[in-house]
């Protein structure tokens, strides 16, 4: 009786063998068969089956699903008066799919209306017309703005519990830009920058973490410049954003944020902070002068006018045929130019100074941002575009926060292999509009069976295998077959401390 079994068991292992190797053999025939050829004669019709140009959009959903984004969605978002039928989730998931996938503009969802893949995920025929979600938009005001501020924060947590990404001190990089207005906005004025002067705009305020590149917080602003009280707000604000383990926060900010509001908020809230200066002219002692590397660096204790306490300026000393294309305060004398900063940080001045230099990183943040919509003014509303910024910095954080995961993956694939973490993921490190190349724009047939729908990817397609994989952890993770995250104290980033 046990040896019938056992050779019941072996046949039926030969069966699975065989199998796989059969899928083995028709996989390698289909890569061999012969290429293609189309030429002027080549023949045209139609199919029944539904195409999609997104294919890449099931794994966002799957994330959505992992992070239970709808129920975080349901529980902080605070809906407005105006009252959709598809519902305030779907709506604004429109809204973050159009983003997402690469279009800026509301009007832009015509030509989005009636792709399958879309529709499906938003579980309609063809998508509303470009008026609806107009007339949504119209409808936001502030408080939907700040509700999708908490949202962030929210979803953020969760994707650093999934990516095993535990940082004690992170680093916030502060900067605004301008969105020149060409017409009658609410909010538009002329601003005090030399490539916009005479033309009005907004200017908005942004924060990006450093370590991971995504949104922490900022607003839509009028075209002023930004004052000491608007910044100390931003400031503050930075501890409701992150989760409750990070214990140091270190605030960057060019000589357009220095203040006492800003300063004191820092010292108030107990961050480590270094903003440039262009207000002030502390004295320096000449004989306290020291050289490291090509420049030399000196500091003081100096109190502004206006301020209630003394701070610490350091100060770098360049030649000026050596200043090349810094951008630099107006400290200057007949041989010398000078780059001031107002610190409460206890390293060296050079080091200080070179902390900061890693700051630049956040021009590049702000450029992907503006490609990716912020610069796209929807209403003559400031309230509505207001919102509107929020929805764009949600769906720019939710490709960050996507690749962080596949980062998290493909760390984690590398270790088994290899035995080792490498320190960067190649994945994470992509800008936007690579990781759409790499992830999104992948072709897919959608076909239905039983009532349910079954997405395939075309086995020529060489972005197939790596996008499946992808799937199929986003699988595992939602089912629970991954163990819950447990520090390990590694991170798929650069060492944050």
């Amino acid at each position: 009786m046990v040896k019938r079994k056992s050779n019941k068991n072996a046949a039926q292992k030969q069966v699975k063998k065989a199998r796989r190797q059969a899928r083995k053999n028709k996989r390698r025939r289909i890569s061999k068969s012969r290429s293609l050829r189309i030429g002027p004669n080549t023949e045209h019709d139609v199919c029944s089956e539904r195409m999609t140009a997104f294919g890449g959009l099931l794994a966002l959903i799957k994330f959505l699903d992992l992070i239970k984004f709808k129920d975080v969605f349901k529980d902080m978002y605070v809906s407005p008066p105006r009252t959709p039928i598809l519902g305030c989730y779907r709506m604004v998931l429109g809204l973050l799919i159009m983003l997402f996938v690469g279009f800026q503009r509301i009007g832009h969802i015509k030509y989005l209306r009636e792709d399958s893949m879309i529709t499906g995920i938003l579980k309609v025929h063809v998508l509303p017309a470009v008026s609806t979600f107009w007339r949504y938009l119209q409808s936001l005001k502030i408080i939907q703005s700040q509700a999708l501020l908490r949202i962030m924060a929210a979803v953020r947590a969760r994707v650093w519990q999934l990516a095993e990404y535990r940082p004690k001190r992170v680093r916030v990089n502060i900067d605004t830009t301008v969105a020149t207005i060409y017409g009658d906005t609410e909010g538009a004025h002329k601003g005090h920058n030399t490539k916009h002067r005479g033309k009005k705009g907004l200017r908005p305020v942004l924060c990006f973490l450093d370590e991971t590149r995504e949104y922490l917080c900022g607003t839509q602003r009028r075209g002023q410049t930004i004052t000491g009280k608007e910044v100390s707000r931003q400031i503050h604000s930075f501890r409701w954003y992150l989760p409750d383990y990070v214990e140091e926060i270190l605030a960057c900010g060019d000589g357009e944020f220095i203040s006492w509001e800003s300063v004191c908020e820092c010292e108030k809230s107990g961050f480590s902070y270094i903003f440039g200066n262009r207000r002030c002219t502390p004295p320096f002692p000449e004989n306290c002068w020291y050289q490291h590397k090509e420049y030399e660096y000196n500091e003081c204790m100096y109190q502004p006018i206006g301020w209630e306490n003394p701070c610490r300026f350091v100060v770098m000393r360049i030649r000026k045929d050596q200043k090349g294309d810094r951008q630099l305060p107006l400290l200057e004398e007949d041989n010398y130019v000078h780059r001031v900063f107002v610190t409460n940080l206890s390293l060296k001045p050079h080091n200080i100074i070179a902390v900061y230099d890693k700051r630049a990183d956040v021009e590049n943040s702000i450029g992907e941002a503006q490609r990716e919509g912020i610069l796209a003014i929807p209403s003559k509303k400031f309230q509505s575009n207001h919102a509107y910024f929020q929805i764009v910095m949600l769906a720019y954080n939710l490709w960050r926060w996507l690749k962080q995961v596949a980062g998290h993956h493909e760390r984690k694939m590398a270790v088994t292999e290899t035995g080792e973490a490498p320190e960067r993921i190649e994945v994470v490190d992509q800008t936007v509009r690579l990781s759409r190349l790499k992830m999104l724009y992948v072709a897919a047939k959608i076909s239905q069976h039983s009532n349910r729908a079954r997405v395939y990817y075309s086995i020529h397609e060489s972005r197939a295998s790596g996008i499946i994989k992808f799937l199929d952890y986003l699988d595992r993770r939602r089912a629970g077959k991954i163990p819950k995250f447990e520090h390990s104290g590694t991170s798929a980033y650069r060492a944050t401390g």
